[in-house]
């Protein structure tokens, strides 16, 4: 879908590039490989980009103009409405998959609203209202206190645990993580995949994808874009 629009803006100066938030690389991999991209698509195995820029939930999107300056910081970016609204749920499905479309259904997006600002963007570059100042993209930007930063540490211990082959001490780290930060849903749902590719509920966290999106309201999963 971001091949698509790369196709249509890129002579006119947009580039477009990809990272995915993944501990498991080769699984990340996997999927570019298939996709075949033109565009640049990276793999930040550490989280680096979301802890440097605030990032809680994907797909999220930044802009940054020529000059390398972030014009919006991140945001929740569609570049087409989700495939699962219009995917019937059948029932010969475990219940739980079935609870989870229920709810994957009732997530708003607004691929239309953010498709329209990108394009203004992109044909008027400074001039467009939604390229944001300085202050601006300040003032939108995600605070990081202190048990903030220290969840990023939490997590990033745990990757490298994870990586040395020590998953439990791993688990111990990315548990803290999301008890010191249990809003960033890229914490969580990199942990939870790791201990189950459904994001199902384990021994090893007290919570789980389906769990946590009725705690919170499916239609608070990704907050409304602000144009």
């Amino acid at each position: 879908m971001w091949q698509e629009l790369r196709n249509e803006l890129r002579g006119k100066g947009l580039e477009i590039v990809t990272v995915a938030l993944d501990t498991d690389a080769k699984a990340a991999r996997s999927i570019i490989e298939a996709v075949a991209p033109s565009h640049p698509s990276l793999i930040d195995q550490h989280h680096l980009f979301g802890t440097l820029f605030g990032i809680v939930n994907v797909p999220s999107g930044i802009w940054i103009d020529e000059e390398g300056t972030i014009v919006r910081p991140p945001e929740p970016a569609f570049p087409r409405p989700s495939v699962i609204r219009d995917t019937p749920i059948s029932d010969a499905l475990p219940q739980r998959v079935q609870d989870m479309l229920v709810e994957a259904k009732k997530i708003q997006t607004e691929p239309e609203k953010y498709l329209a600002a990108l394009r203004d963007w992109v044909e008027r570059g400074s001039e467009s209202r939604y390229a944001l100042s300085p202050d601006e993209v300040i003032e939108r930007s995600r605070p990081r206190p202190a048990e903030h930063a220290e969840a990023a540490a939490h997590f990033e211990l745990g990757e490298y645990l994870h990586s040395s082959g020590q998953p439990e001490a791993a688990t111990r780290h990315w548990r803290e993580a999301h008890r010191l930060q249990p809003d960033n849903w890229t914490y969580k749902r990199q942990a939870w995949s790791l201990a189950d590719p459904a994001q199902g509920p384990t021994d090893l966290y007290e919570s789980d994808w389906l769990s946590d999106v009725q705690k919170i309201g499916a239609e608070h999963y990704y907050p409304p874009l602000q144009m």
